[in-house]
């Protein structure tokens, strides 16, 4: 790990000092009924920093298998080192793909690999004259279908660090149908080393193979090859992004200061002291250019600190209210962007938050590319905040559940043609089946499947994980369902898109606290596309991805409904919301 001295020094031309310079007075510590809380826990995240400085395992186990797994996943901490090494050779490869005619770059990917560049994409946008990033996550056959790029003008990223993940492979082999002979061409592998990806991108001779080191888990590998591929290809200032990565590592060495005042630390003291105190529910205010930067922060934190039976709730994409719609389970983290209109207009509502004494953590982004840094800060808070309750966050291990019980129900697919029948609890008008988990069905005491809301308590958070397309319309109904949801019961609530989630969130609905209900929504298709290779079509992988989720919910004793409709319809999720908020007391 290099010091901050050498941080400074050694790439004169990313600029770090001044950027350094800059970042250290962004963030600002309001906590409200938190200050003995956070003062309580300063000397344990200060020991926690030192700790991962110096990449020593001890900070987040005393086992000694344990130490060895997270030995091999600090990686992330020289990653902008590596980076900085070779921005070079990132710049003439996107200039090659730009100067042979591509024109769009299709990146398949699951969970980290895939939403730090989405990120970029969204905040940042490509450069003028430069290929536009798609980026696909989804095994819906209608999110497949937008993505609508000429073949012959396209370059598709596959992105995976295990290489064996089944959403990028089967998308790749889809997408490979519609190229002709020289179609290894028009493919880049971004994996580890060793791994079947990379073993079959050189035998078959792809554009280009990125190999990531394998100590960068894949939520914290923003600032690696899977992040600044894309980025590259896009046009983006490479080098201010990785500047912006470097000054972040240097402004928040540790012993510099105390770790209410380090611009990294300190958020996770903030976090992780919260989070200990009851305040588990960390709510991000962004102004409307920065949302998509919440579903990065989301992923980080849910996965990295969601098991052994505790964990941090992300809240991100719900619209600010007034103080009487939350509980005293929030913990607030507001970015802002200088000269954004939007932050004057959240002005008043965060103004009364605070008079309401609600516990907040403010954070400036001193221009849009220094996201480089945000990438890094909040990696350093969320090992901090794992450090304070005492978990690891490097592992997933409730993540291969889902995955496991995706595989048995495809294996009986093949092996039957069909999927297993399953007897629904209750059945609402046009065929909308609703089935309960055992655990939501004992707590109802047979008050029937609609009533699912009734059983959030004090403490809880809500759930809507969807297993739907890119609709507009459809996506306003879900919004509006969960935001009806916090309005009336005054809960956290989340919301994710399968298969996505299952590579993020999900590992904190099933090894977190046993505190979210969840309603599950997946539809048959109105058009399905078949899998090359598979007996299956992505349809079936898409209902078999959900139906396991629900079933892992079901082994982890979760409160959950599994909604199934008979098509992709608005108005038939408005007639679920309105059934199951029925239930709910009026306020």
């Amino acid at each position: 790990m290099h010091s901050a001295h050498d941080l400074l020094t050694r790439w004169p031309a990313l600029d770090v000092a001044a950027k350094r310079a800059r970042l250290q007075p962004t963030l600002q510590l309001s906590p409200g009924p938190l200050t003995d809380v956070l003062n309580s826990h300063a000397d344990a995240a200060q020991r926690a920093a030192a700790g991962l400085w110096r990449c020593d395992p001890w900070v987040w186990s005393d086992e000694a298998a344990v130490q060895e797994k997270i030995a091999n996943r600090l990686g992330w901490m020289t990653s902008p080192h590596l980076m900085a090494e070779h921005i070079d050779r990132l710049l003439a490869f996107a200039s090659r793909v730009r100067d042979d005619g591509f024109t769009d770059v299709v990146l398949l990917g699951m969970g980290g690999s895939s939403l730090a560049p989405e990120v970029l994409r969204a905040v940042l946008g490509a450069a003028p004259g430069w290929p536009r990033l798609h980026m696909l996550d989804s095994t819906d056959p209608a999110a497949i279908q937008s993505v609508a790029t000429v073949p012959e003008r396209t370059l598709y990223l596959l992105s995976s660090k295990s290489g064996t993940t089944i959403e990028p492979n089967s998308l790749a082999a889809h997408f490979r149908r519609f190229l002709e002979s020289r179609w290894a061409n028009h493919f880049v592998a971004i994996t580890d080393e060793g791994t079947a990806l990379a073993q079959r991108a050189r035998a078959e001779r792809f554009r280009d193979v990125f190999v990531n080191p394998s100590d960068i888990g894949g939520r914290y590998s923003a600032l690696s090859y899977f992040g600044l591929v894309p980025a590259a290809l896009m046009g983006l200032n490479v080098p201010a992004l990785v500047g912006w990565a470097l000054a972040m590592l240097a402004a928040a060495e540790p012993g510099f200061g105390t770790a209410a005042a380090n611009p990294a630390v300190g958020l996770g003291l903030a976090i992780g002291a919260a989070a200990r105190a009851g305040r588990d529910k960390l709510t991000l205010v962004m102004p409307p250019a920065l949302e998509p930067f919440g579903l990065w922060v989301e992923q980080l934190i849910a996965e990295s600190t969601g098991k052994d039976g505790t964990g941090v709730v992300p809240i991100a994409g719900e619209p600010l209210g007034e103080p009487s719609v939350y509980g005293s389970d929030r913990l607030f983290v507001r970015l802002r962007l200088h000269g954004s209109y939007a932050e004057e207009m959240r002005d008043t509502d965060v103004r009364d938050l605070k008079l309401a004494r609600a516990p907040f953590v403010e954070i400036d982004l001193p221009e849009p590319s220094a996201l480089g840094a945000e990438f890094v800060r909040w990696e350093i808070a969320t090992a901090i905040a794992g450090a304070l309750l005492e978990i690891n966050p490097f592992d997933e291990p409730n993540v291969q559940q889902a995955k496991d019980a995706t595989k048995l129900l495809l294996d009986r697919y093949k092996s039957h043609g069909s999927l297993p029948s399953v007897t629904p609890d209750r059945t609402l008008p046009g065929n909308v089946a609703l089935t309960l988990t055992s655990a939501a069905r004992e707590e109802l005491h047979g008050l029937g499947a609609d009533a699912i809301l009734t059983t959030l308590r004090e403490g809880d958070y809500f759930g809507l994980l969807a297993y739907v397309g890119p609709d507009p319309e459809l996506a306003d109904q879900l919004d509006a369902f969960r935001h009806a949801v916090r309005d009336r019961t005054r809960a956290a609530t989340m919301f994710g898109y399968g298969p996505r989630y299952l590579h993020s969130t999900g590992q904190l609905h099933k090894g977190g606290p046993n505190t979210g209900v969840f309603v599950l929504i997946t539809a048959t298709p109105r058009v399905d596309i078949p899998i090359p290779g598979e007996r299956f079509s992505f349809g079936t992988l898409e209902l078999a991805q959900g139906r396991g989720d629900f079933a892992s919910l079901d082994t982890a004793r979760r409160r959950a409904l599994h909604v199934h409709l008979p098509s992709p319809d608005r108005m038939l999720v408005r007639q679920v919301a309105d059934a199951l908020l029925a239930r709910l007391p009026r306020p």
